[in-house]
């Protein structure tokens, strides 16, 4: 055995995320899968296994087909890759709004088989009362309000928030009831210019943006959309990588190769036998 202890990595957990409010930028990013939240671990502060996972990893259409079964699979996967980062994870569409019994029971239900620190839910007329009931039962609850991507059947669409002061008026009000119910922090996605910059200044959790300006107190983005992924992404994207293009130039590259029978050669062969020399 070893006489060297291993050194233990300790997770962030939802109070490390709140004592960041108006300090260093927080860095989030979505994980699926557990290679993938390993190599981003190092990086950032929180990783969200988003109900984004129903478009991007299963083709569906919108988030509203996602399930909490989904939910939690992805779950499990990140939090094996993910050793430092807070891993909180989406409650899909369904499983929080039918009341507070019930989704104390799915989100319960979701920390216990991920082991992930915190739950996420969507903003909504009785969401706080929904956040303050998880809360006080020991559920860190990460808020979202704005764009709503699990409305977007009675939205009509994935349509940016805040562009009449009704609007805006909801969104501020949703955020500080979201707050105020006890949730960790709040992402803002899709909002007019300068509302995520009154919310972040109104309310006294960490404010998580997406589409919602550098003026929150951290940022967010979908994976696959940032490394490049798909061939097109949201206004809100800068792409840092081109994903799409290695993976097709090395797709292309293998396929010639296999058809000019140029792979597999004889290093990438087992027990291969040299002719012998005479």
């Amino acid at each position: 055995m070893s006489s060297q202890k291993q050194e233990t990595v300790r997770r962030l957990a939802a109070p490390d995320i709140q004592s960041r409010k108006g300090k260093e930028p927080l860095v989030c990013l979505t994980a699926y899968d557990a290679p993938t939240a390993a190599l981003l671990d190092e990086h950032c502060d929180l990783l969200l296994v988003g109900d984004s996972v129903g478009m991007v990893v299963h083709g569906l259409p919108n988030t509203v087909g996602v399930t909490l079964e989904m939910m939690i699979l992805h779950g499990q996967a990140v939090m094996r890759g993910a050793k430092r980062a807070m891993v909180v994870v989406d409650m899909p569409f369904g499983s929080y709004e039918g009341g507070k019994e019930l989704a104390y029971q799915n989100c319960a239900r979701v920390m216990k088989e991920t082991g992930a620190q915190g739950v996420k839910l969507e903003s909504g007329p009785t969401v706080p009362q929904t956040i303050a009931y998880l809360v006080e039962r020991g559920i860190p609850v990460m808020g979202h309000v704005g764009l709503r991507p699990q409305a977007v059947l009675t939205e009509g669409g994935f349509k940016a928030k805040g562009k009449t002061e009704d609007e805006r008026l909801r969104v501020m009000a949703e955020a500080e009831a979201t707050a105020d119910a006890g949730a960790f922090a709040v992402v803002i996605e899709g909002v007019a210019e300068g509302l995520a910059g009154e919310i972040t200044r109104a309310i006294t959790v960490p404010t998580v943006g997406i589409g919602a300006s550098a003026e929150c107190d951290g940022q967010i983005l979908v994976t696959p959309d940032m490394l490049g992924l798909f061939d097109w992404t949201p206004k809100f994207v800068r792409r840092y990588g081109d994903m799409r293009g290695h993976i097709l130039s090395g797709v292309a590259s293998y396929a010639e190769d296999v058809r000019a029978r140029r792979f597999p050669a004889e290093v990438e062969t087992y027990f291969s036998r040299k002719p012998v020399a005479s």
